[in-house]
């Protein structure tokens, strides 16, 4: 295999770039001061209200499942469960809240720092310490706002990985770790096995997408942390010249669900394509993942992305969406209430082929080779967005609605 700097992908990526630029300057004028439009006109079909629940449904091997919903939630984006029981739940306008017993407490969590809310930004994703039972640390990362030394543009929020410490009620002890890049992309991140944090860091379109190909950029990256946010010393990039130490790994578009995969301990990722070419990467340390040189997806107004959707030194995904289905949240089920789920991946879709009312969760199940058999599109019937999908330490599966009005729901087997 070719290193992934070589000089004909550092081609390919100025051709995408250059490419994207001529088919905006080809597309009739959108409104307001002459600039083009980078996508059609948006549908307007407002998701359904939510039904209080119970609510039950049918499934293709599992057969019937009941939803348990609470409601009360804005724009909800991660959970993580507390050893009592409780869920705390991130809002992206800023809020942390909790669930407990399936209520929602109608006061947020005090601690949360001062969060640039605005288009995708906000407070976003949430992870416990591996070791929370003795140092009781809560994770999270969150659109920083920009002091006056920063440059403007991109929603104005900064990335930043920070902690605090759960005293039962509250976070206290509040502190940035790592601040990345002035973005309006989203960032997820999750404890490996070996006990770093990996983080990603979004980038979108061209001319921007250039930027996931830059080893001295951290847009479009997979981070690796230790747990104060430092860099740990067997990363890939460590001590290259012109190489953020922080990457794991490069060559993402807008990477919105990470899990570590049971077995292996291997980190699985899953991304955001543009109008088609979502996916799902196993990563590898200091592997190039190809945005924006490879993709299977379309941009918003049509064009391919590439018309060679693979490159030598590119990793391949090992599963891909088109028409994208927004992919959003991703988890592995381990558990013994689903015994026809075990061991399979489920992730969250916003919308299929830039429809709304078309959120589902997806469930791929895989041969002993980890070679993809089905995919089954469930709680379609709900008209919802569906933002994370997460195993609960009870064993049962937890989802998010991303709706003004959001909800928490919790699938359980149901009975007759």
């Amino acid at each position: 295999m070719k290193k992934h700097y070589a000089i004909g992908a550092l081609a390919c990526v100025l051709a995408v770039v250059l490419a994207g630029v001529t088919v905006r300057a080809q597309q009739p004028a959108g409104r307001g001061a002459g600039r083009a439009p980078t996508a059609p006109p948006a549908i307007i079909w407002p998701s359904p209200p939510l039904a209080d629940g119970p609510i039950v449904l049918d499934t293709g091997i599992q057969h019937q499942i009941r939803l348990i919903v609470t409601k009360g939630l804005n724009q909800p984006w991660s959970m993580a469960f507390l050893p009592d029981g409780s869920i705390l739940v991130t809002e992206r306008p800023g809020r942390l809240r909790i669930v407990r017993n399936g209520v929602l407490d109608p006061t947020p969590v005090a601690g949360v720092p001062k969060v640039r809310a605005q288009g995708l930004a906000g407070l976003l994703d949430l992870a416990l310490h591996p070791r929370f039972s003795e140092n009781k640390l809560v994770y999270f990362t969150y659109h920083k706002p920009a002091d006056n030394s920063e440059t403007s543009g991109n929603n104005g929020g900064i990335i930043t990985l920070a902690r605090g410490r759960w005293d039962g009620t509250a976070l206290v002890d509040v502190r940035d770790l790592f601040s990345a890049i002035q973005s309006g992309n989203a960032s997820r991140i999750v404890f490996g096995k070996d006990g770093m944090v990996y983080m990603t860091v979004g980038v979108g379109d061209p001319p921007a997408a250039a930027r996931a190909q830059d080893p001295n950029d951290l847009a479009g990256k997979v981070l690796r942390l230790r747990d104060d946010g430092t860099v740990p010393a067997d990363n890939p990039f460590v001590n290259r010249p012109g190489h953020r130490p922080e990457i794991f790994t490069l060559g993402h578009r807008n990477a919105l669900g990470l899990a570590v995969q049971p077995d292996t301990g291997a980190i699985w990722e899953c991304e955001d394509g543009p109008n088609g070419g979502d996916e799902i990467n196993i990563l590898q340390p200091g592997k190039n993942y190809g945005w924006p040189v490879v993709s299977f997806g379309r941009f918003y107004l049509g064009p391919r992305v590439t018309e060679k959707p693979w490159q030598e030194g590119m990793e391949q995904p090992l599963v891909f969406w088109v028409p994208a289905i927004a992919i959003s949240g991703m988890t592995f089920y381990t558990g013994d209430k689903f015994p026809n789920w075990k061991n399979n991946v489920f992730v969250g879709g916003m919308r299929q082929g830039e429809v709304p009312r078309s959120g589902h969760l997806e469930r791929i199940d895989f041969n002993d080779k980890w070679e993809e058999l089905h995919r089954e599109s469930m709680l379609r019937e709900l008209q919802q967005r569906i933002r994370d999908v997460r195993q609960g330490p009870d064993g049962l599966l937890y989802v998010l609605t991303a709706e003004n009005e959001g909800a928490l729901m919790r699938i359980e087997p149901f009975q007759p």
